[in-house]
């Protein structure tokens, strides 16, 4: 059919720039561990991402262990590796974390920058032309520097921070605030960043910092979306088994950003649909190890796990 032809056209021809960093993980739950298994804000966001928008144009670094097998995988799901910088003579970044029983608080073990403490990315003229870009969790200095390089300034610029940014560099980050569209952060980060407890009051104080759209995650409790005066909550889908939270976050932000880049519609009514496809891709990332599960979900189960979420957040009333 010429529609679905078209379709095809488009969906391949649209572009999403993903900055973050590609790393490897240590970690430990109470159902397992592994040693080494890849992970970064980039990786775990691309693979979300790719479900729905090609190419994902990554800017990031990595160093000489990081695999070949890991690369072609990457470069399967339609990610371009020009923006990548490889480094021969060190190793890439590695955290090591244990989560405890509750899943929700973990213990960092090791932070090994490695490579990415000096990882000063360079946006390829290639990539120039994408209209959507993610900033994952950096220091504000260098997402401001991305939105600097930037020769025409994309649709929607989305971030993520930490509260380790929020405390050791305020400054660069309220000026990164005032650059971008979008925000995402965590409960815990949004009452730092603003001093209030309230997440209503909060948000009204972060969005006159400069972002016009506001996601704040509450984990296993869901996540608002603030826009003006307008509020949006998406619950958590309730799962049997989580075995490993990490990336659920930058999963979450890849599902939301790859829905927003194929539409390329950025209204508030179509984050909430946003909200709904990231977090129905971030259930999808607990259930194994590291992207583990990201790397075999098919399109009918995606599918299937956002008409679940549907169904969570749709009901019929009668008023007597």
């Amino acid at each position: 059919m010429p529609g679905d032809r078209l379709f095809f056209y488009l969906f391949y021809t649209m572009a999403l720039i993903c900055v973050g960093s590609m790393a490897y993980d240590a970690i430990e739950t109470p159902f397992g561990k592994r040693d080494k298994i890849v992970g970064g804000a980039a990786v775990y966001a691309a693979y979300a991402a790719s479900n729905f928008v090609k190419p994902i144009n990554l800017v990031s670094i990595i160093g000489n262990d990081f695999e070949e097998p890991e690369i072609k995988s990457l470069e399967a799901r339609g990610c371009s590796f020009e923006g990548v910088e490889r480094v021969k003579d060190k190793k890439s970044f590695f955290w090591s974390g244990r989560y405890h029983l509750d899943m929700n608080t973990r213990d960092t073990l090791v932070t090994d920058l490695n490579v990415l403490g000096d990882f000063n990315p360079v946006i390829p003229d290639s990539y120039q032309s994408a209209e959507f870009l993610m900033l994952g969790n950096l220091h504000p200095a260098v997402q401001i520097s991305v939105i600097k390089q930037m020769k025409t300034r994309p649709k929607l610029i989305a971030l993520d921070t930490m509260n380790y940014w929020i405390s050791a560099a305020m400054e660069d980050l309220k000026i990164v605030l005032s650059m971008v569209d979008l925000l995402m952060v965590n409960d815990a980060e949004a009452r730092e960043l603003t001093g209030d407890y309230s997440l209503v009051k909060a948000a009204r104080k972060i969005m006159a910092m400069g972002p016009r759209f506001l996601i704040i995650k509450k984990g296993e409790h869901g996540a608002l979306l603030f826009h003006a005066n307008e509020v949006f909550f998406a619950p958590a889908l309730p799962l049997e088994d989580v075995f490993d939270p990490t990336g659920a976050g930058d999963t979450f932000a890849g599902g939301f950003m790859g829905h927003v880049a194929r539409t390329k519609d950025i209204s508030f009514q179509n984050m909430k649909t946003a909200i709904i496809v990231g977090s129905a891709m971030a259930s999808f990332c607990v259930e194994k190890f590291g992207p583990e599960r990201l790397k075999e979900i098919t399109k009918p189960e995606i599918d299937d796990r956002i008409h679940q979420f549907i169904d969570l957040v749709n009901f019929d009333i009668a008023l007597v």
